[in-house]
């Protein structure tokens, strides 16, 4: 979900359309593949903005004869929203993980036959059969992240918990991160909650803290916190991996980005064909060259975006992203991490919270 900048409030959706040449590929390690139906040398792709890199579709048409067209999306919401229509004209979306979950139960996405991909096993242990989608069967993960907080150690010497965030100390120079379960990850975690709880007193009482928790803010914030941390305008702010609080992170060395020791969340997105694609061919055939490790290596390089391709950290030419943690959080960092879930018909209590948040 960087999300480009501070990828989970995307960019406004935009389109790319790029020409190729086909390269008719026959199984092999490092080849192209095709399916053997859905065919068409076209590719419609709908990600979020800037987790796919130009050169990895420029790539991709060095190898095929496919035209591709990658539209941007700026939630899983408005990506949802588009396959509910029936007739959305994509053949491959990219999904957060809980979204995953709920475009199974709504049958908008098909199975994938692993028998058309190679290369899963490039994938991370934690991503080859995770919780949200056992076995991948329905996608395959492309990159990951974090949310957690970042802290300025000019105003605060050093943070390592959510309660950061709710210390009356930093008044009027905190932020939150203006996404309701996002929030929430922090409330749920202060008040000594799985992140993951559709507990609706457990829920109760993290919309306590977050009431009482804005009185102290200097406000929600999902698009230049990175910037207010940077300028000692914000001592603190929640905060979500990617490339515009890697940046911040890279060329400020005052300002760090840190996984709250109550957890905080990791997020993945991946690929899934929808329902009624017409040209799975080239679906299978842009999956399996994702999962070349060299390919995949371009999301860091090339899109500041952690890999979900254990196989690609080898590829990678920019060994300092590899210890920025505000884009691959250590497996120390991450142990006690929540893999937000779609919480189902507690969504309500969450929205019904949110409400009261905001309106205090």
């Amino acid at each position: 979900m960087s999300r480009t900048t501070v990828s989970r409030t995307l960019l406004a959706t935009s389109v790319l359309t790029v020409t190729a040449l086909l390269a008719t590929a026959c199984g092999g390690s490092g080849s192209t593949t095709a399916a053997s139906s859905g065919g068409g040398k076209n590719l419609h792709v709908y990600a979020w903005a800037g987790e796919i890199p130009d050169s990895v579709v420029k790539g991709f048409e060095k190898e095929t004869g496919i035209k591709v067209t990658v539209d941007t999306f700026d939630s899983n919401e408005t990506m949802t929203a588009k396959l509910s229509t029936g007739a959305s004209g994509y053949d491959l979306v990219e999904p957060s993980q809980y979204t995953v979950q709920q475009l199974i139960g709504q049958q908008l996405i098909q199975p994938l036959d692993h028998s058309k991909i190679e290369g899963l096993d490039n994938l991370a242990a934690k991503f080859r059969d995770p919780s949200y989608d056992k076995g991948n069967k329905y996608s395959v993960p492309w990159i990951w992240g974090t949310t957690g907080f970042a802290y300025n150690d000019t105003c605060i010497k050093s943070a390592t918990s959510w309660k950061t965030l709710f210390d009356s100390a930093h008044k009027g120079k905190l932020y939150m991160l203006d996404n309701m379960l996002a929030a929430y990850i922090a409330g749920l975690q202060v008040t000594g909650h799985r992140a993951t709880s559709t507990d609706k007193d457990q829920i109760a009482e993290a919309t306590a803290a977050l009431v009482k928790q804005k009185k102290i803010l200097a406000g929600y914030n999902s698009t230049n916190y990175p910037q207010l941390l940077s300028s000692g305008q914000a001592c603190a702010a929640e905060a979500w991996s990617g490339t515009a609080m890697a940046k911040v992170v890279q060329s400020n060395k005052n300002v760090h980005y840190v996984i709250p020791s109550e957890g905080g969340s990791i997020w993945t997105d991946g690929l899934a064909i929808p329902k009624g694609a017409k040209n799975v061919t080239s679906a299978y055939a842009f999956i399996t060259y994702l999962l070349r490790p060299e390919v995949a290596a371009k999301a860091t390089d090339d899109g500041s975006s952690a890999s979900a391709n254990q196989a690609a950290r080898a590829h990678i030419k920019d060994k300092d992203a590899l210890k920025n943690p505000a884009i691959y959080a250590s497996d120390a960092a991450i142990a006690k991490a929540d893999f937000l879930l779609d919480p189902g018909t507690a969504m309500q209590y969450f929205q019904q919270g949110w409400t009261k948040v905001k309106a205090s």
